[in-house]
């Protein structure tokens, strides 16, 4: 017994020097660990040495009421090191800021190009309503005139610098884009800026509806379907989304104005509120909800089908890992094991189609918005399109472009919140 006793006591006071040289290596490399190879390890902290009481009195060493030893080998205390994540995260998302303003002025750029290669005259545009009252001399001068005024002779770098905010005007102003201007709009003779705010509301009013009862029932679906994988009504929902998925929203649409329009004449066809209503308050509330009914049922249906597959697939995966059998092992009720350690693993590869519906609630639906006559950021856009009101179509463009940099931006920061794996460590 005796000698059994000196072998434990040997073995201890081994990992102890073993931990001493590591942590004398570490501190003449920076504070980083070296392995038997002398190469860098990941880790850039140890946490306490954990011994038990029995082996701190035989080593001499001090621990703590729960056997922890002190921190005389700890490389960073915890509140250090949760400085030191705060620090890296923060510098992390100071550097995607610095990308995102860099690959916004790329394509801000390469948009703009895009743009002016259109064979359009704004300076004429604008004048062509007073052709018919002005003399050939003089609707050639102001035309000339206005052409200065807008730059248009200007270089193209020197025009997309103007426009976006770096260059100033005719007037020696900075008057771009990155100072609140963008643009005037030909087809409604006002500034842009005046346009968006109230098709955002009804673009926004649209599609939040759409993405909350979308996810309500694509998530519980998809889990539900995961868990009886193979079951009848595990194959019914499969061949429903694959036939949804298959069909064209247009094609959805036009189904559902038949059915509830045209057959049962419940909705309405187009429009947002009743033509020379005059509601206010929870009645005007309630009569564009029922406007609404019909585009957001369009709008739901056509995405059950994609999400409920994409969550199934994750789920039926996060199922078939070890610890999935292991907590069942150890007797875990079957919704603890499915919500809380199936899922959240499984929402890791979801999180990125989820943020991206919820990015989409700013986002107009061109074909949805054209079929009901709703006056949403689709509708916009394609007004600005066939209409050739450029600088219209450019700012939505670019709306576009900024919150999908945002939208990759948070998918990218969720990650770490879901799965602590994926966390910042340089």
């Amino acid at each position: 017994m005796e000698e059994k006793n000196q072998q434990e006591k040997m073995a201890i006071v081994r990992q102890v020097e073993l931990f001493e040289n590591a942590f004398n290596k570490a501190k003449e490399n920076g504070g980083m660990w070296l392995d038997n190879d002398g190469r860098k390890a990941p880790k850039l902290y140890l946490k306490p040495l954990q011994i038990s009481a029995f082996n701190a009195i035989i080593l001499g060493m001090h621990s703590d009421q729960n056997g922890y030893k002190t921190n005389q080998y700890t490389l960073f205390s915890e509140a250090n090191t949760k400085e030191k994540e705060g620090v890296r995260m923060t510098k992390y998302v100071l550097k995607r800021l610095l990308y995102m303003v860099i690959v916004f002025l790329l394509v801000s750029l390469l948009m703009y190009s895009i743009y002016n290669l259109i064979p359009t005259d704004p300076a004429r545009a604008q004048l062509e309503p007073m052709k018919t009252t002005l003399k050939p001399e003089e609707y050639e001068q102001r035309y000339q005139m206005l052409r200065q005024q807008m730059g248009l002779d200007d270089p193209l770098i020197v025009r997309y610098l103007r426009w976006i905010g770096f260059w100033p005007d005719v007037n020696g102003e900075l008057n771009g884009m990155l100072q609140g201007n963008f643009g005037y709009s030909q087809i409604y003779k006002t500034d842009v800026a005046n346009v968006l705010p109230s098709r955002m509301l009804n673009t926004i009013y649209i599609n939040i509806f759409s993405t909350l009862v979308a996810l309500a029932i694509t998530i519980p679906l998809g889990i539900y379907c995961a868990v009886h994988k193979r079951s009848k009504s595990d194959n019914a929902v499969q061949v429903l989304s694959i036939v949804g998925y298959s069909i064209p929203v247009y094609i959805i649409a036009l189904i559902f104005i038949w059915l509830f329009a045209v057959t049962l004449r419940w909705l309405p066809v187009f429009g947002m509120q009743t033509p020379g209503n005059n509601f206010t308050g929870f009645r005007a509330f309630l009569d564009k909800v029922y406007y609404m009914t019909l585009p957001v049922l369009v709008m739901t249906v056509g995405s059950l089908g994609g999400m409920t597959r994409y969550v199934r697939a994750a789920m039926i995966e996060a199922l078939s890992m070890d610890y999935i059998r292991t907590a069942r092992a150890k007797g875990l009720r079957e919704k603890v094991v499915v919500y809380s350690h199936a899922w959240r693993n499984a929402l890791l590869p979801v999180i990125t189609v989820l943020i991206g519906w919820f990015i989409s609630i700013f986002s107009g639906s061109l074909i949805i918005e054209q079929m009901f006559a709703l006056n949403g950021m689709g509708q916009l856009y394609y007004q600005g399109l066939m209409n050739n009101d450029f600088e219209l179509a450019l700012a939505i463009q670019m709306f576009y472009v900024l919150i999908a940099l945002v939208g990759q931006l948070i998918t990218d920061l969720s990650y770490g919140i879901v799965d602590p794996r994926v966390r910042v460590n340089k």
